[in-house]
């Protein structure tokens, strides 16, 4: 069981230079681990973002991103969770890379990868249709991961979060917090983004670390605006409009009270309805 830790948020502004996006990455996970973060997080697809996304699909690990986020926590002593990135598909006979997060633990050791299940396939007014399953592969594991050290950790990516059976049941694993690492659009970010983050923290008495994309991509605007919620839904730590990091305290004992007050997993009525793992 843990105590009391801070955890950092990363919120990148993207580009199609991978070198300098590594940089940004590692310079930033330098300031958190210079802040006391004993966690840190990052956003979605933030290695690359641009039409060639093929030419930067790595294996995880193996590849050149995992190596550095190995070497990185090990150098601080500190869990990094990825956030995404491409990641190549062992399948010869599909070519999208899955969207795939990597957890590495104080020792550098990739201890959990998580390949994002829903595919964002959406067509916004205001914004432009976008389909996610044309160009990556879907994944099909749930992920909930034991720490021992900052808790047990739900993992799941931006589209993912419309879909809160998938929180539920990490919650029902025992999640103690959850990551969204995303790249919202700016037309859905700025009536969807808070709500329903602070949604799939509530219903779950979950603490939750959402790193975002900021600054105008390849494909448009990003909404940004990082965040890091705790049980009760307050968000605790809120990202501007450029690349920052962010931090707040995660607390078990407070997680554990707000769930004793809001008992909605022991109220569930599995005698009515239920909700399990394919």
């Amino acid at each position: 069981m843990f105590d009391k830790y801070i955890a950092a948020v990363i919120q990148l502004d993207t580009t199609t230079c991978y070198e300098d996006n590594l940089k940004a990455a590692a310079d930033f996970i330098g300031e958190a681990h210079a802040r006391r973060a004993k966690l840190v997080t990052l956003p979605e697809n933030w290695t690359y973002q641009g039409d060639d996304y093929l030419d930067y699909a790595e294996e995880m690990p193996g590849g050149r991103l995992a190596t550095m986020l190995s070497e990185l926590a090990a150098k601080y002593g500190m869990w990094i969770h990825s956030g995404s990135s491409s990641e190549k598909n062992e399948n010869p006979s599909d070519p999208r890379p899955h969207n795939t997060s990597m957890l590495f633990n104080p020792k550098g050791e990739l201890v959990a990868k998580y390949r994002k299940i829903h595919a964002s396939d959406m067509d916004v007014a205001g914004a432009h249709a976008y389909r996610e399953s044309d160009h990556k592969c879907p994944g099909s594991k749930i992920v909930v991961y034991d720490t021992e050290d900052v808790g047990k950790l739900g993992l799941s990516i931006c589209y993912d979060l419309r879909f809160p059976e998938l929180f539920r049941l990490m919650a029902l694993d025992g999640a103690d917090l959850f990551f969204v690492p995303s790249s919202f659009y700016l037309m859905t970010g700025k009536d969807h983004w808070d709500v329903l983050l602070q949604s799939r923290a509530i219903e779950n008495s979950c603490y939750l670390l959402a790193g975002a994309q900021c600054g105008v991509k390849y494909d448009g605007p990003t909404y940004g605006r990082s965040l890091i919620i705790d049980p009760w839904g307050n968000i605790i730590a809120k990202a501007s409009d450029k690349p920052c990091v962010i931090t707040a305290e995660i607390d078990s004992a407070y997680r554990q009270k707000v769930k004793k007050q809001v008992i909605t997993l022991e109220n569930r009525r599995n005698d009515v309805y239920r909700l399990a793992k394919a």
